[in-house]
């Protein structure tokens, strides 16, 4: 940043303005610019080019020295990403580490961060499901939250969209609950999770399936992915590591390089959004005052166009830090409900077991995604002592069992060449809906900053008792499933872990049809701000039971469309 030319005001001005080059960022930058509009993408993080800056892309295991394990003193250092499962010696380089950027936890909140060109698109799990009427209308049929002021025929089209240049391997699988998408071919299930899938097919009718897990993957050639510069998954599974091929979704392989190609785009690093100017007199916001990562020098830019893509929670902040003589609580917050209403994903319950058959085969090969079993409670009707319900993963593996490998010779080579297989171990993990609530919510601690002026953000969220019902159903639904399918040794485990771990944390500045009680409208425009949009995780009203980015890419496509007919009128 400190190289950017700041001189003057004009120099500093733009038609639109991103804050965050992330998965929804990216997508609004490429929309922009796309279609025309100079546009200044706003990164707080360090600079992250495709494939230049992947440093371990093609390590093998031996190059690294800790074979990919992170030392003690790290752990020790970094108490809450350590937790993470992606943060290991190969892609800790990408995650925001514990005392870098302080936060207050209220309750235990591990909170996981990825600062840098592309954010957390890098590191995702990729997978990505639609969402369906069943989760746009669950606010008002259950009665929690607030109605979400649009349906799954707004967004379709944006699906559909979106879809298309991304990339989304999966099968059409004919589901209301998760609606069939523009699908590359899928992924192959292996033959513990195709007998797994019949047997819960004749005990369950079609209220139940187990089918391949739809994610962002080019499993098939075409020319729109080429023009990308994008290749096809090879099945590494070292994802966390940034693809050197494209294989998969990421702002760095697709969505920023396209939006450069344009000459519309302008992105600067370490550049911290301290707070979205509003102007009084115009009734409406401005620009965005920034300070340098680096330097603390604070500087303004300026556009009729704001995007908040900075990621659910920091977005959240910088809305409450935008203070002004209209908005004393936080940009857009007559409603009083900025920051509130926060929700999450219950990633803590796990079940396990093994299978004895299919003895005479193995899997091979390193498939970048699991089964998947989409969400069957209270899906047409209320039929469980708790709201709402759980999708869930689900998978099999066959390990080889070690043999001693102290002899030489042809045993050394008999051993290599013909290695025993111990049994099928399967598993499966829950991915549940919480339900928002006025109580869970992010505020600002005014008493102490960071380095670079800005209120820590306070955390105040925690599990309650629908979660532990759902929980508790989840455990018993799944081990008569997995006893249905043969499976013996089945071991149910509750990690109790602190929300967070699921790096799905939604809400903050949620869509609504009542301004007294949302921040945004359909068009994921304030309210009472309508030139600033929100289309990140902080505008979610609820959090269905989905990976929720591809309906982040969605939203931001359709919402820049929206920004630019209403710029033109």
């Amino acid at each position: 940043m400190a190289n950017f030319n700041i001189d003057s005001k004009q120099q500093r001005t733009y038609d639109a303005i991103v804050i965050g080059s992330g998965i929804s960022g990216g997508w609004a930058a490429k929309e922009f610019t796309e279609k025309g509009l100079k546009t200044l993408v706003i990164e707080r993080g360090k600079s992250v080019t495709h494939i230049k800056d992947y440093p371990t892309t093609n390590k093998f295991p031996w190059e690294f020295e800790h074979r990919g394990q992170m030392p003690e003193a790290i752990k020790k250092d970094n108490p809450i990403i350590s937790k993470c499962y992606a943060f290991k010696e190969d892609a800790a380089h990408f995650f925001v580490k514990d005392n870098e950027h302080p936060y207050v936890q209220e309750k235990p909140f591990d909170w996981i961060r990825g600062y840098q060109t592309g954010g957390k698109s890098l590191m995702w799990a990729r997978h990505t499901q639609r969402w369906s009427d069943f989760d746009f209308e669950g606010p008002a049929r259950d009665n929690f939250a607030v109605d979400w002021p649009i349906r799954y025929k707004d967004i379709a089209p944006w699906y559909s969209y979106v879809e298309k240049f991304v990339g989304i391997s999966g099968n059409k699988d004919g589901l209301a609950e998760l609606p069939d998408g523009e699908f590359l071919p899928p992924l192959e299930l292996s033959c513990v999770e195709k007998h797994f899938k019949s047997k819960v097919a004749e005990k369950y009718n079609s209220d139940r399936n187990v089918i391949i897990a739809r994610c962002a993957h080019i499993t098939g050639n075409a020319q729109k992915f080429a023009d990308q510069g994008r290749g096809q998954c090879q099945q590494r599974n070292l994802c966390q590591r940034g693809c050197p091929f494209g294989g998969y979704f990421s702002s760095n392989s697709s969505t920023l390089p396209w939006a450069e190609k344009t000459g519309n785009l302008t992105l600067i690093n370490d550049a911290v959004v301290h707070s979205v100017i509003y102007d009084d007199e115009k009734e409406k916001a401005t620009g965005v005052n920034v300070v340098d990562a680096i330097t603390k020098e604070t500087v303004e830019y300026y556009a009729p166009i704001i995007f908040v893509n900075a990621s659910a929670f920091n977005t959240t902040l910088i809305l409450l830090n935008s203070k002004s003589n209209r908005f004393p609580n936080g940009l857009g917050n007559d409603s009083g409900v900025l920051g509130k209403f926060i929700a999450f994903h219950i990633y803590r319950a796990r079940i396990s077991g093994k299978y004895e058959g299919f003895k005479d085969k193995a899997n091979f090969g390193r498939r970048p995604t699991s089964s998947y079993i989409p969400r069957f409670r209270n899906v047409r009707k209320q039929e469980t002592n708790f709201l709402r319900g759980y999708a869930a993963g689900f998978s099999a593996g066959r390990q080889k069992i070690q043999h001693t490998n102290d002899v030489m010779g042809a045993e050394l080579k008999k051993n290599l060449l013909n290695p025993e297989y111990g049994p099928w171990r399967v598993g499966s993990h829950i991915m549940g809906e919480t339900i928002p609530k006025e109580a869970s919510q992010l505020t600002l601690d005014t008493a102490r900053t960071d380095e670079w002026g800005i209120p820590l953000l306070k955390i105040d969220l925690d599990y309650d008792d629908n979660d532990e019902k759902m929980i508790a159903d989840f455990f018993e639904q799944f081990t008569e499933m997995f006893e249905e399918a043969g499976f013996t040794d089945i071991q149910i485990s509750d990690s109790k872990q602190a929300p967070g771990l699921d790096i799905h944390e939604m809400g903050g500045a949620r869509m609504g049809k009542d301004p007294k009680t949302s921040i945004l409208n359909k068009w994921n425009q304030l309210h009472a701000c309508n030139n600033v949009y929100v289309t990140d995780g902080a505008c979610m009203t609820s959090t269905s039971t989905q990976n929720p980015s591809l309906t982040y890419m969605a939203l931001t496509a359709r919402a820049v469309d929206h920004a630019i007919n209403e710029s033109k009128a």
